[in-house]
């Protein structure tokens, strides 16, 4: 008889959470939803990851 401990249990998110990808641009990085990477949003104001997390 097989058990599963506690620790190795599937912690992956699930299948309908967004992909986040990035790349780097000469002005900064994009950050995209790989799995639907023509869905974007435009901004007039840049933020500091570090400052908003």
């Amino acid at each position: 008889m097989s058990t599963i401990p506690d620790d190795a249990t599937d912690r992956s998110e699930p299948a309908d959470a967004p992909t986040i990808e990035s790349y780097k641009t000469d002005d900064g990085v994009v950050f995209y939803d790989a799995q639907n990477p023509l869905a974007w949003v435009e901004t007039t104001q840049t933020l500091v990851l570090e400052d908003v997390v």
